[in-house]
């Protein structure tokens, strides 16, 4: 930089200034002059009062005098000679400042001239005396003192002067700091006085006469030869934040976070430097130290002249270099050089700061220099300790005496291994500025001392050049310090009992480390789509393998300071950084599954090295499945490799990592006990067991040849392609029956042997070390309830094993003694409860086994009555005989919920209607609209209440469609605790078949007469039998005469008369006879009139009281008030007249059977930072990426939210079953569709995405501005662009909307008028709907970036109020939380695509003991095809967690339970007995007959 100009250092060797006339003279004259002519000088000023005059009055006199002070200040330090020139001159060069009458009067006129010369000669003070004192360095620190004033208060000053000035003040710290240090001498208690003064000096020359290119190069030389001196860097360093602090706030704006130093060294800049002076001085004053990697080698620090001179003893033989101890303070001041420009970085990047939403500041990891037991003393001026010196805080150690500790790697470090005391184990990791510097640009400052530092004493291979860039030059030959082999020669070592071979190198690990640290921030904070020059990369992804290096060439600083700022390093897209993948690996073999960290402990909190492996193999499990076969690349094949012959890596495929990977998983969890990284490590399981059964279901699997096959066998089971120390050196494998617990299992290779692992693993510590700790319990139930949805086949024996151990999990919990039991015990009993009803409606055929079904019944006997019926010994004692006594009211209704989900759902769900609603989907306007008879209104219904806990709402007139009406039915709508169902029941006589064939009972028929049959005579009847006619008459037979023989001709006229009446008479009778025979015959038979008949069946039925007297419930216990109770009778009626009764019913069934979460979904593009731009970007899919149009359709299916039955992510329009939907005609939804209306069209007024199961439902919205939708309809249909991406809408659009509606055209009972209209931004509740309180509101953003830096530029304050759920206006009610959630406590998931097809997971939001949910965890890699389902699970599980910590939320059947019971308070019908029994016999509704 100054290569043209020459050096001042000539000049300052040649300048004899500081000689006087008096050295000529021998040295007595010399003394006795001074001794005589200093002293009434100096007594005159001690004595002198306010304007007494100089005695000296001319030029020539004070030049005279000022040639003995010149002398005297070269003397001993035995008398007050010298103190006296030391006052005089001190006093003197205040001309400049403020002329008194002390001064001498031609020094006023004159004082740049007089003070040059003054300056000159009191560099002889600064000479080392033969026998230093306290004395010297007294005066010495006055003259500083002086000087410091000087230079602040002067305004007269000439350019002359301030170069004289700075030249005196480079003189005198080359006088003191050029030579090796002697312990307790002047040099080693003035340097942190003489380099503080000579920087501030420069600092205000810079701003009033800023020094040439001479003067900065000679002050670039000179502080080189100083370095040796710890505080040459600490003060340097001081200087160069306090110059970036001010470089910052002008170069970025204030927007860039600011560089936050100590007050007292943002004052060393003086506040009148402008801003070009500012950047001019930074760039000079960076380079002034040189290169710092210089510290790292004794030999170029022992090189200078000052060391040299001392080299050569009396006899003129060399000493040897390591004689001198000062030297043994390098590789503490190699660190803190270091550890200065990675602050310098840090102030780049914008990360050491306070973040915005949380108060104490959040430090980057870094690691801390292993403290020297030796005696410190901490100067005065050093002693600055404050919470906001977050990036000094470390740097301000004590200043190490000479005093060297044996073995001083080993000792523990007594202070935080962290560089903040006030960072806690949870805060996140602070993100770089948005606005910060490209990474080329930083590494183009620092990169090349980054990089030689970090290569610091690496042996590397002889194949590969190491030119003057890449590591520092030894220049002495005869010492070379190097990881390996001889770093001196043997008998130097021996003869020294102060070294040790192994321990000095070691020494400036710290610094290494700082270096590797600091360049892996570097490259972690690179922008999204940034580029980087492939030297850099080539460059770090040596470091990186060099550094991760775990067999000969370890070295735990570094290895560990990689892994502490590398976990973002996979979620950058550097290019090619996957080379390194099985390089950290093994680094993570290294460190997961080892316990103690013993190796590591000494260097850095071992729980915080953890959690940064823990996030780096986030970021690698999805790899092996991602890239499947391809084969990773080899970098350096053997190339750290002692043995030239040995084998040289070979390249592996990703695929066949996978099971090193898990096994690392597995074992990280056996041997984790943080319960922050517990979580993170169960959240990564779920991600790979899912990923792996996805994997296998899309039929992707491994398409492995025979070849290939054999060579992931092998792999799996001998060697781990680079080998598991990854040195390159091939370790003999250990044979399976000899390995330990996480030894690579084979049974990883499925989807089905990974999750049977998973659940033995987590089942077996959930009962056993995870039980007493909340967050993890929670977290591993999560997980269980997350691995039933994995649609796996597995034994049943491994599912029943999981349940066994939910069971037996909630067993100990309710079993703790009371004193322990607290809110956040039931909450975790509560969350086992929900686990255990997720994994029996995944599996419902688990109960079909006798003992899983008793254990699950006993688990909920326990939850709701505190203690199970039947113990192991104990007699059994009935459910009946127990007195309730639960645990707490919240498990017993976690418990009530399981039993229902047994008992209702199981088997059950979905319904043939669909998932999007339990219930049923018919209420009484549906009943009455859909029924033939148009005598039905709403008074037609009978209501009751059973147990105070179920209304029955009964309809007897049948619907007169498809049910027989000759039969009694009865339509029952049945609200319960478990929502609202609708039975149609006829009281069945006859069997189905015969109910099919007939309607009416008919007996069997009598067979009718046949009158044809036989043969038919003709026969006259006679009064008597023939045989009369055979008997001979008698005497007496003859004795009555004939009627002829007495017949006269009156009686003939008599007879004739009675003839002719006889013959009339039979004519007559025949004619009856034969018209009576045709009557008979026309008749039919039998005849009704005599025929026995059976009484014609009944018509009219009270339907109602016969099912309530068939099911038992009209017995007259059951309507008896039940003694020493509160509670209404077993059997009561309600009063439907009565006002308000049928807007309670409908708020009964307005309150939800399931819980509700809502997620809203944003698409944010690059450089967005407006809310309006973020809501623009759904109004089309040509400028969304494909990838978010895919990821919007695999987390629900669409709906139409006017037929919607279920929850729609506003309470306005959600749970109706009436919707009309008559105005919407089709070609409107063929407009939507032909427009390209993008994801907008989900954005709650028309469609929603929707998921349910059979224990939560969600709506995702996609919210968009108010005048997206309604503009796309009004607007003409435009031309599709052929890069659209709105084929992957249409197929959805089109489809039928899987609404639960039976009935389509509804009209809804509740003011269909006040339907909302599209254009409505903010929904109101139609009039006369009342909304029920829902609890806390469970709402989450999804975020899609394309830009991961734009994440701290999302407008949330502003996009919460875009946001309603309708759930915030119920705040007045008792039953709610309170009527918004801040900003900062909304969940927030930003999903950022990679370059490489997966994704990048970033959580955001509220904070609390509630906090951590898994599956996705901050900085977690997910691959496309589980992404949608790892989102859905985590929305679920924090909506869960939300509710679970909520004080006034209550499960909706207890939200229920209690509106049934205000409802029988309200509207019960208190009669008595008679007349309830009366009222069964009426006809209901005759009072009230118009609807």
């Amino acid at each position: 930089m100054y290569s043209e100009w020459r050096s001042l250092h000539l000049v300052i060797q040649n300048d004899q200034g500081n000689t006087s006339v008096l050295h000529s003279y021998p040295e007595n004259v010399g003394r006795e002059v001074a001794n005589a002519v200093v002293r009434p000088l100096g007594q005159a000023l001690i004595t002198s009062s306010v304007g007494s005059e100089s005695i000296l009055k001319t030029d020539k006199e004070v030049k005279w005098t000022m040639e003995v002070v010149c002398y005297g200040l070269t003397l001993p330090l035995d008398g007050d000679t010298v103190k006296y020139c030391v006052d005089v001159y001190t006093d003197w060069i205040m001309a400049l400042v403020l002329p008194k009458d002390s001064i001498p009067l031609p020094v006023i006129k004159e004082p740049n001239l007089y003070v040059q010369s003054i300056l000159k000669h009191l560099q002889n003070l600064f000479v080392p005396r033969p026998d230093p004192g306290s004395s010297q360095i007294r005066l010495c620190l006055q003259v500083l003192k002086a000087v410091q004033k000087l230079a602040h208060e002067s305004t007269i000053m000439a350019r002359e002067t301030w170069e004289v000035l700075l030249l005196f003040l480079l003189q005198i710290n080359d006088t003191l700091l050029a030579a090796p240090t002697v312990q307790g001498g002047i040099a080693e208690n003035l340097a942190e006085k003489l380099i503080g003064v000579l920087f501030e000096v420069w600092l205000l020359a810079c701003t009033r006469c800023f020094p040439t290119p001479p003067y900065w190069k000679t002050a670039k030389e000179m502080v080189a030869n100083w370095r040796h001196h710890p505080a040459v860097v600490e003060q340097w360093s001081k200087v160069i934040c306090a110059l970036t602090s001010r470089l910052l706030r002008f170069t970025y704006g204030p927007s860039f976070p600011p560089f936050k130093i100590p007050d007292e060294d943002a004052g060393l800049i003086p506040l009148e430097m402008d801003n070009e002076c500012v950047a001019q001085t930074w760039f000079r004053f960076l380079h002034m130290l040189s290169n710092p990697v210089d510290l790292s080698n004794p030999a170029i620090i022992s090189s200078t002249p000052k060391f040299q001179e001392q080299f050569l003893n009396v006899s003129g033989m060399t000493q040897e270099l390591n004689q001198y101890p000062c030297l043994k303070h390098l590789p503490q001041i190699f660190f803190r050089a270091m550890r200065g420009i990675s602050c310098l970085v840090d102030a780049f990047l914008g990360i050491s700061r306070p973040r915005s939403d949380s108060a104490p500041p959040t430090p980057v990891n870094r690691l801390s220099m292993p403290q020297s037991t030796a005696t410190s003393t901490t100067p005065p001026h050093n002693r600055r300790h404050r919470a906001v010196t977050v990036n000094k805080v470390t740097m301000k150690t004590s200043t190490v005496t000479t005093a060297h500790a044996s073995k001083v790697q080993h000792q523990p470090s007594s202070t935080s291994p962290l560089s903040s005391p006030n960072q806690t184990s949870s805060e996140p990791r602070p993100l770089p500025a948005p606005r910060r510097p490209k990474v080329n640009s930083i590494l183009n400052l620092f990169g090349s001392w980054l990089f030689d530092a970090a290569f610091v004493h690496c042996k590397l291979h002889n194949g590969i050049n190491r030119d003057s860039s890449m590591t520092a030059i030894a220049t002495q030959a005869s010492v070379e310090f190097r990881r390996k082999g001889s770093q001196m020669s043997t008998d130097t070592m021996a003869s020294n009992a102060m070294f040790d071979a192994s321990e000095f190198p070691d020494n400036y690990e710290a610094g290494r480390a700082e270096a590797c640290g600091t360049l892996c921030r570097i490259f972690c904070s690179k922008k999204t789509g940034e580029e980087i020059l492939p030297a850099y990369l080539s460059r770090f992804y040596m470091l990186l393998i060099q550094g991760l290096q775990i067999a000969d060439f370890v070295c735990h600083p570094v290895l560990a300071s990689v892994i502490l700022n590398s976990p973002p390093l996979f979620c950058c897209d550097l290019k090619g950084i996957d080379v390194v993948v099985p390089y950290f690996i093994s680094a993570l073999e290294t460190i997961l599954p080892d316990r103690e960290l013993s190796k590591f402990k000494i260097y850095v909190n071992p729980t915080e090295l953890r959690r940064a492996s823990i996030n780096i193999l986030l970021s690698l499990l999805p790899l092996p499945h991602h890239f499947g076969t391809i084969k990773s690349e080899v970098v350096l094949e053997g190339k750290f490799s002692n043995d030239e012959s040995s084998a040289y890596d070979k390249p592996v495929t990703f695929l066949s990592l996978k099971l090193r990977l898990v096994n690392i998983l597995i074992g990280a969890l056996q041997t984790e006990t943080d319960p922050n990284n517990t979580q993170m490590i169960l959240g990564a399981m779920l991600n790979i067991v899912q990923d792996s059964a996805l994997l296998e279901a899309i039929g992707c699997q491994m398409e492995t040849n025979g070849g290939e096959n054999n060579l992931f066998k092998s792999h799996s089971r001998t060697n781990s392609g680079i080998s598991t120390a990854s040195g390159g050196s091939t370790e003999p494998t250990t044979p399976d029956s000899e390995r330990p617990a996480q030894a690579l299992l084979r049974d990883y290779d499925t989807a089905a042997g990974l999750l049977i692992r998973s659940i033995h693993l987590v089942t077996q510590r959930l009962n056993s070390q995870w039980r007493q700790d909340m967050s993890i319990s929670l977290a591993a139930l999560e997980l269980l309830s997350g691995l039933a949805k994995v649609k796996v086949v597995v034994d049943p024996a491994d599912r029943k094993r999981a349940i066994s151990s939910v069971c037996s999990y909630i067993v100990y919990q309710c079993s703790r003694p009371a004193p322990l039991h607290s809110r956040d015990l039931h909450s975790m009993i509560v969350a086992a409860f929900q686990c255990l009803c997720v994994w029996l409606t995944e599996h419902p055929d688990m109960l079909d086994e006798k003992d899983c079904l008793k254990e699950v019944l006993e688990i909920v006997e326990l939850g709701i009555s505190g203690s199970k019926s039947k113990n192991s010994e104990q007699e059994v004692k009935y459910k009946g005989d127990k007195e309730p006594n639960p645990a707490s009211m919240r498990v017993k209704d976690a418990a009530e919920a399981t039993l229902t989900c047994i008992m209702q759902l199981l088997g059950a769900f979905p319904s043939p209607s669909g998932p999007a609603s339990p219930c049923s989907l018919v209420n009484e306007t549906t009943l009455i609209k859909y029924s033939r008879l148009p005598t039905i209104n709403k008074h037609s219904f009978r209501y009751f209440v059973l147990d105070n806990s179920v209304i029955l709402a009964m309809l007897e007139q049948p619907l007169g469609n498809e049910q027989n009406d000759s039969f009694p039915s009865v339509t029952v709508l049945i609200r319960g605790t478990s929502g609202r169902f609708a039975w149609a029941q006829q009281l069945c006589l006859l069997p189905r078949g015969a109910k099919a064939n007939q309607k009416t009972f008919v007996p069997e028929p009598r067979p009718a007469p046949k009158n044809d049959v036989g043969l038919k005579h003709t026969v006259k009847q006679r009064p008597f039998p023939e045989e009369v006619d055979k008997i001979p008459f008698v005497k007496a037979d003859l004795s009555i005469p004939d009627l002829h023989e007495i017949v006269n001709q009156e009686l003939e006229e008599r007879h004739e008369k009675l003839r002719n009446g006889m013959a009339q008479q039979i004519v007559f009778e025949t004619s009856v006879d034969q018209r009576s025979e045709e009557e008979w015959r026309k008749k039919s038979f039998p005849d009704p009139v005599t025929e026995c008949k059976p009484p014609p069946a009944a018509q009219e039925f009270q339907t109602a009281r016969l099912f309530l007297s068939h099911f038992g419930f009209l017995s007259l216990e059951a309507l008896k008030e039940p003694t020493n109770s509160r509670l209404p009778p077993h059997l009561i009626a309600l009063d439907s007249a009565l006002p308000g009764f049928f807007d309670d019913l409908g708020y009964l069934d307005l309150l939800p059977c399931r819980p509700f979460d809502t997620v809203f979904i944003f698409y944010m593009k690059a450089g967005q930072k407006t809310s309006q731009e973020i809501l623009k970007n759904m109004e089309s899919s040509r400028i969304v990426q494909p990838h978010f149009l895919e990821f919007l359709l695999s987390l629900g299916w669409s709906v139409d939210v006017g037929k919607h039955p279920g929850w729609t992510g506003h309470v306005s329009t959600s749970w109706s079953i009436n919707c009309c939907s008559d105005e919407e005609g089709p070609e409107q939804d063929d407009l939507i569709i032909s427009e390209d209306v993008g994801a907008s069209i989900f954005n709650g007024q028309k469609k929603v995405l929707y998921y349910a199961d059979a224990l939560t439902e969600i709506a995702f919205v996609v919210p968009s501005p108010v005048e997206s939708l309604t503009d796309s309809l009004e607007s003409s249909v435009s031309d599709q662009e052929s890069d659209s991406n709105m084929d992957l809408l249409p197929g959805i659009l089109k489809q039928q909307p899987l609404t639960l509606e039976l009935f389509p055209n509804h009209t809804d009972n509740l003011n269909p008028s006040h339907r909302l209209s599209p254009t409505s931004r903010s929904k109101r509740m139609p009039q006369g709907r009342t909304i029920p309180p829902m609890g806390p509101e469970t709402k989450v953003y999804v975020v899609w970036v394309e830009r991961y830096d734009d994440i701290e530029n999302f407008p949330l304050p502003d996009l919460v109020s875009e946001t309603s759920t309708g759930v915030e206006t119920t705040a007045n009610s008792s039953t709610s939380l309170r009527s918004t959630i801040p900003e900062k406590e909304v969940p927030v998931i930003f999903i950022h695509p990679l370059n490489t097809g997966l994704f990048r997971i970033k959580l955001q939001g509220a904070t609390g003991k509630f906090n951590m949910v898994i599956p996705l965890v901050d900085g977690m890699i997910v691959s496309r095809r589980a992404l949608g389902f790892l989102v859905r699970q985590t929305v679920i599980n924090i909506c869960r967690r939300k509710r679970l910590e909520s004080d006034s939320y209550n499960p909706p059947h207890v939200r229920r339970k209690q509106k049934i019971a205000d409802i029988v308070n309200k509207y019960r019908n208190r009669q008595l007995e008679p007349e309830f029994y009366t009222s069964l016999f009426q006809e209901v509704g005759l009072k009230n007959c118009n609807p």
